[in-house]
């Protein structure tokens, strides 16, 4: 006999530890299923955009370090590509090389922080978000070596990086890249072949293929559906076009597929990692060249880059001063959540939670 039950509609965070930061949603529910979800952010709005246009092209690379802070180093790149194309800076090969290594162990990083967090909210107690953790260490430890900084690593400039790698830093990389492999080995043991992940995940949160398309999505999100779209192998930039690499896809779009995406992501990051390895050389990391105050031409320029959560890309526009006078940023976080409401509808409460970690946002991102 099926039960009368009233709609209730519950208020889910901005202080909650699984909203992934200061995030709310207005949940309806019918008994256990969601049938509507009203999403809500502005909590964390540090008007990022706006102070760029008060600061030199250098000193706004601080502002993109701290909007999605466990990916710092991607939203470095970003910017100064965006930078290089408004000045017509060169970069030094040695530099971009540089970049490249940092950008894609920062992709590595992320998606750590994605996956455990998302098995977390899964139940898992903490296990694999310590082990996660544990390999994310290491790579902070590299970037400390490599700039001196863990997080918020302003290590990118136009035309290079601000310092080359020390001596101790090869020896460390070296160590890394010869044990992840067998770590990430650990992690699919543990956890792409058990049975509660499989029944809590396959089938849940699926959404079409086209959908995402229409909603702009990227990155994991889009090629967990089958779209094999990756910028580093769709538009270039840097020497993208000098590595080979496979661009994981699934075809179910659902949790389990987005979270298998960005295990095979990590691997393929490995390999370009070491691909960048046998190609760098000696040089200067940055041209004597580029001045120290930029002064780009009146314009504007907008490059995409493949951040670990999707398309990155910063838009500015130039008056012919040291500072921007426009910076608009195209951030994945705040696009890929979107279609939140469309992949809760139907599912149970259990699955709210889950299906909101396998997107993967940051909310400084969101609310830059």
């Amino acid at each position: 006999m099926p039960l009368k039950t009233e709609p209730i509609t519950i208020n889910v965070g901005p202080q909650h530890p699984s909203t992934h930061g200061v995030f709310r949603m207005r949940v309806t529910f019918d008994g256990e299923e969601v049938i509507d979800v009203e999403p809500i952010f502005g909590y964390l709005h540090r008007g990022s955009e706006k102070l760029a246009e008060s600061r030199t092209y250098t000193q706004i690379v601080t502002l993109t370090d701290r909007m999605d802070y466990v990916a710092s180093m991607t939203s470095n790149l970003s910017f100064i590509l965006s930078v290089e194309k408004l000045s017509g800076i060169d970069p030094s090969p040695r530099g971009v090389w540089l970049r490249m290594i940092a950008a894609e162990l920062q992709r590595i990083a992320s998606h750590l922080v994605a996956t455990g967090f998302f098995l977390q909210d899964l139940g898992t107690l903490g296990t694999p978000l310590i082990y996660m953790m544990r390999e994310r260490e290491t790579i902070l430890e590299l970037f400390e070596r490599l700039c001196g900084a863990r997080i918020t690593n302003s290590y990118m400039r136009p035309g290079g990086v601000f310092m080359d790698a020390p001596d101790d830093f090869w020896p460390a990389l070296d160590r890394f890249l010869a044990d992840m492999p067998h770590r990430i080995d650990e992690y699919e043991d543990l956890i792409s072949g058990n049975e509660i992940v499989a029944v809590r995940c396959d089938g849940v949160a699926v959404v079409d293929s086209q959908t995402l398309i229409d909603a702009s999505i990227t990155g994991p999100m889009l090629r967990a559906s089958g779209i094999d779209w990756d910028l580093r192998n769709r538009q270039p930039y840097e020497y993208y076009d000098r590595v080979k690499f496979n661009r994981p896809l699934a075809t179910a779009s659902d949790n389990y597929a987005r979270y298998i995406v960005r295990i095979h992501e990590m691997r393929e990051s490995l390999g370009i990692i070491k691909q960048c390895l046998e190609q760098i050389e000696p040089g200067p990391v940055r041209p004597e060249s580029v001045p120290f105050l930029i002064r780009p031409p009146a314009g504007d320029s907008y490059v995409g880059t493949e951040s670990p959560k999707g398309e990155l890309g910063f838009y500015l526009v130039s008056d012919g001063g040291v500072a921007p006078y426009r910076c608009k940023v195209r951030a994945p976080s705040l696009i890929n959540l979107t279609l939140l409401r469309e992949m809760l509808i139907g599912d149970k409460l259990a699955d709210l939670f889950v299906t909101f970690g396998s997107i993967d946002i940051n909310m400084g991102e969101v609310d830059r």
